[in-house]
């Protein structure tokens, strides 16, 4: 096939656009593997999230020693530039978090002590901050909203347990930290997503990380990508009874209303992040004593199932999940983000490492030739 040949596929659907090496989805099997490890292996295995960006990052698991140099390096960089922080003392209180996202860290990249260094040294300790400081600017945010004082990060803590003190100046207790830490581990990278793709897009100019990871901020924002458990959660709370589940869901299927949290683009069995979700989901809620959020998701799971036989993937459960835990709705795309970027990131040191500039051509369905016709023609 010569280079001028086009094939038109619409939403670029299983089209091969690069090679890496850093995740693979089975879909047929429902496996996601990073760098050649099961996440069910991963999560089973008690896995920290530190553990698992060094992995996407480095290509082998690290030792002990390399995990605690790691993972130290991570925490010790929590903290905002005054700048930043300033900045977010601005925000208008009812701003979309993810929009003071985006701009807080296109405004970090400014006093990032390594920019214009495009070394991969310096990018790895540009990722190195976006991974660590990412979560203080969700949490920071959103205490400032509520008119409470930002916390200062416990460099002793996880980036589990991190986010849950900053964002309450408490230490969360173990379920907690342990809950987060999975869903860390299971949003971390997802191949080549909307959001990951945006990222390498931009990396493929050689714009700088930050930019990049500013494209898939942007990109993951919208309802059909990162912003679907939100719209979960939303779901749950219209419905708001198990008994009124399946009334609810019949009209909404007549009225062809897209059902959010299920079916996937490459899994065609259920999505193994699910699997892991769905059990915490049930934990969590038998924990606070107020499982009708599970249950009503279960109820709409079998319904899906049975009424357009389809699977949820990773957005239904998480949405359950993070209520329990007390995680205000708006901040579940954000927290997507908090977990992503660790994947975003080693998918912008790849396209690095061996970088074309991704240029797909467009199949063009307008008229090719026109008469131009003098303005005072016309």
């Amino acid at each position: 096939m010569s280079k001028e040949a086009t094939s038109f596929v619409a939403g670029l659907e299983d089209v091969v656009a690069n090679t890496s090496e850093i995740c693979f989805l089975d879909g047929k099997e429902g496996r996601l593997v990073y760098r050649g490890y099961n996440i069910h292996d991963l999560v089973n295995g008690g896995a920290t999230f530190e553990e698992v960006v060094y992995l996407l990052w480095h290509g082998e698991l690290p030792n002990a020693q390399q995990l605690a140099d790691f993972t130290r390096s991570i925490a010790t960089q929590r903290a905002l530039h005054p700048k930043v922080l300033a900045w977010l003392r601005e925000v208008p209180q009812n701003a979309n978090a993810m929009e003071v996202l985006r701009t807080a860290v296109s405004y970090a990249a400014l006093y990032d002590p390594d920019n214009g260094d495009e070394s991969r040294e310096a990018n790895l300790r540009k990722a190195t901050r976006l991974v660590a400081q990412i979560p203080t600017i969700v949490t920071t945010f959103e205490r400032l909203r509520k008119g409470l004082e930002p916390v200062e990060p416990n460099p002793d803590l996880s980036a589990a347990a991190s986010f849950f003190y900053l964002l309450n100046d408490e230490r969360p207790d173990e379920f907690t930290e342990r809950a987060f830490n999975i869903a860390l581990i299971l949003h971390a990278d997802h191949e080549l997503n909307a959001s990951t793709f945006a990222a390498r897009v931009t990396a493929g100019t050689l714009s700088d990380i930050y930019s990049a990871i500013v494209s898939a901020i942007g990109t993951l924002k919208g309802p059909l990508h990162g912003g679907a458990n939100e719209q979960v959660m939303r779901m749950l709370l219209e419905i708001g009874d198990i008994s009124k589940a399946e009334a609810w869901l019949d009209q909404a299927l007549a009225q062809k209303k897209k059902i959010m949290g299920f079916g996937h683009r490459v899994y065609r069995t259920e999505d193994p992040r699910a699997t892991h979700l769905r059990r915490l989901s049930k934990e969590a809620g038998e924990r606070i004593g107020e499982t009708k959020w599970f249950e009503m998701s279960q109820e709409i799971e079998r319904m899906m199932k049975e009424k357009k036989g389809l699977n949820p993937n990773v957005d239904f459960y998480s949405a359950s999940l993070y209520y329990a835990m007390g995680l205000p709705t708006h901040l579940y795309t954000p927290i997507f983000a908090c977990s992503r970027i660790s994947g975003w990131t080693a998918h912008v040191l790849e396209q690095y490492a061996n970088n074309r500039l991704i240029r797909p051509r467009a199949e063009y369905v307008g008229p090719t030739h026109r008469d131009y016709v003098p303005l005072a023609q016309r």
